[in-house]
């Protein structure tokens, strides 16, 4: 993965202009590491690099915490997930222009299709604090704090790739910002995905690839499917990072979740799990 040196660049210039004003829904520009429309609404870079375009607090529980993000940042620096980082960059292989990570996280996932690609990316997430991450972690990626389920600050059609990885599904919006022909790249966890860590971890759906499918199918047709799917040794710090990253961690103190976590003191072989789909977006 590629650094970005010292996290203090402005956004390149490709995501600006991808980028609208989320007040007004005008072109914006970049100016002394402050975008600014042409009708004044104005949003500072924060010091890390990302941009908020929000313009209200998200409810407690909603966004990741710095906690959670340190987590998550710690446990995929051990290569735990490589294999699925990998196989996001294969099936983004075709992006030449722009990806659009949606639920982007710290960009890890993002700046591994980047350097497999050459593309330029936006990550865009919910989470201040992961995205202080994400705006370092490729030179070519522009970050921007944004709540998914609202009509998003980015142009009509300006994307080659959208990229969704473990994250909220605005169908319509994927829609809305891909390019005629664009790619939609979704990662999901299998049914099977820490199956052998029990109640510490959320259980996954069953029927998701086909719930999956339902959501999306009036936006995109699907292309493929692709199972990534291996056994890992976790140590006991590993295990508790997979747990504290996820959603789980809002529900630490429900029964006794969090002493048994402190407790464990043996590594523990465990199955990592996911689906990738490939959609192609449907006109007319």
């Amino acid at each position: 993965m590629t650094a970005s040196g010292p996290g203090n660049d402005p956004l390149p210039p490709r995501v600006v202009e991808a980028l609208r004003c989320s007040v007004c829904g005008d072109l914006i520009g970049l100016a002394d590491r402050t975008l600014r429309c042409g009708n004044r609404h104005s949003f500072d870079l924060a010091r890390q690099g990302y941009v908020n375009l929000l313009h209200a607090r998200i409810p407690a529980g909603t966004a990741d915490t710095a906690e959670m993000v340190a987590a998550r940042a710690d446990f995929l620096a051990s290569g735990a997930y490589r294999g699925l980082a990998d196989e996001l960059a294969r099936a983004c292989a075709e992006a030449d222009d722009l990806v659009v990570d949606a639920g982007a996280g710290t960009g890890y996932y993002l700046a591994r299709v980047l350097d497999a690609s050459g593309a330029f990316g936006l990550a865009l997430d919910v989470s201040a604090a992961a995205l202080k991450r994400a705006a370092r972690a490729h030179p070519r990626l522009g970050a921007a704090v944004w709540n998914l389920w609202e009509p998003w600050p980015v142009g009509d059609e300006v994307a080659s790739v959208v990229l969704n990885v473990f994250a909220p599904r605005n169908g319509p919006e994927f829609h809305r910002v891909l390019r005629p022909g664009g790619l939609l790249v979704v990662a999901a966890p299998a049914p099977d995905h820490l199956r052998e860590l029990g109640d510490l971890v959320l259980a996954v759906d069953e029927r998701k690839d086909e719930r999956l499918d339902g959501t999306l199918g009036e936006y995109f047709a699907r292309t493929g499917r692709t199972a990534v799917r291996q056994e890992v040794e976790l140590s006991p710090e590993q295990v508790r990072q997979v747990v504290g990253m996820g959603p789980a961690a809002f529900h630490l103190d429900r029964g006794d979740r969090r002493a048994r976590l402190a407790a464990l003191s043996e590594p523990q072989v465990v199955t990592v799990s996911f689906t990738v789909s490939t959609y192609r977006r449907l006109e007319g």
